[in-house]
């Protein structure tokens, strides 16, 4: 600021209201400042300003890399934030940072709060996070830590799910189960509830997976190994359907003419046409925009009490569901 100064001729206080957008430089001055400015590559520095007032105004967001439906939910995660007069930084946990690396890189940035997108974090560790900032958790239920959480309603998801294939006529429903992923024990659980409401207890029948394609594709080719392959699979979410389909395709087996396809997060990737997926929808807006609206009225107000959102899923019915071929 102060080499500002000294190009146009000014008092460095001048400059400072420029860049400001206060009253006391003509229109000329303002010109001459930021010409100045962008011939010597000058930019203000907004977060230091911010931390000399004891604040960063910057909330930090913990994400997993490969998860396309996190990857939906900080896309609507920046304007809310925006809108509400906060940066976002990203923290992505992957193959060789963990998720407390990940999260500490963020205080460590001095992110004034955090969103947990789908976080793998026990109770304990998610209070102790909660009293050092504000805390919201996106994905799954946080019951016992000092922190907010924004989810959708699992159940009422699955519900519909096999409310659908049962209507279809299917009967061996299989669920690939999402092992420790966000919400995959609620799903687990509502699956072998909705099957037993249905008289179809004796045909439960849980595969071991994760919410990715290999566990998908693993979970393909292990029904393909049994004795029947049922009819229909329930998929822990979108990514696992999709390397489901793909092992299926690659054993000749038609999806849905032989066995139905459903995932759940509707992410952007089961829209396009060659997957066509049906799936449940989560509403990665409202979740967003509770999730950033948690943080910064917990900022303005510690003392608050943990709040949780928890949204109604809507099911969504595309090409890679559809009756059994054959009575079953």
């Amino acid at each position: 600021m102060a080499d500002v100064a000294r190009r146009v001729g000014v008092s460095r206080a001048l400059v400072s209201l420029v860049f400001r957008e206060q009253p006391g430089a003509s229109d000329e001055t303002r010109r001459r400042v930021l010409a100045a400015a962008d011939e010597l590559g000058y930019r203000p520095d907004s977060a230091a300003r911010l931390l000399a007032r004891g604040r960063s105004r910057t909330i930090g967001v913990v994400l997993a890399v490969r998860q396309t439906f996190q990857a939906d939910l900080v896309e609507s995660i920046y304007p809310e934030a925006e809108r509400l007069g906060y940066d976002v930084l990203l923290s992505a946990g992957a193959p060789g940072r963990d998720e407390r690396k990940a999260v500490e890189a963020l205080l460590s940035h001095r992110c004034e709060a955090l969103v947990l997108l789908g976080p793998l974090a026990g109770t304990a560790r998610l209070d102790e996070l909660g009293r050092r900032s504000a805390v919201a958790v996106v994905g799954r239920a946080a019951r016992g830590a000092r922190v907010d959480s924004v989810r959708t309603a699992e159940a009422k998801g699955v519900n519909q799910v096999v409310g659908h294939l049962v209507g279809l006529g299917h009967r061996r429903i299989a669920h690939v189960d999402g092992g420790r992923g966000p919400g995959a024990a609620e799903r687990r659980q509502a699956y072998r509830t909705a099957m037993r409401r249905h008289g179809l207890a004796d045909a439960i029948h849980v595969v071991p997976g994760a919410h990715n394609e290999e566990a998908g594709s693993a979970a393909g080719r292990l029904l393909l190994a049994g004795d029947h392959l049922p009819t229909a699979v329930f998929a822990g979410n979108d990514r696992c359907a999709m390397g489901l389909m793909d092992t299926l395709d690659r054993a000749g087996v038609a999806v849905p003419g032989e066995v139905s396809v459903v995932g759940y997060d509707d992410s952007h990737l089961s829209h396009l046409s060659h997957i066509d997926l049906t799936t449940v929808r989560q509403d990665a807006v409202r979740m967003a925009e509770h999730a950033v609206r948690f943080v910064v009225e917990r900022l303005d107000d510690a003392a608050l009490a943990p709040r949780e959102a928890v949204l109604d899923p809507k099911l969504v019915v595309r090409g890679t569901s559809a009756a059994p071929s054959a009575p079953h």
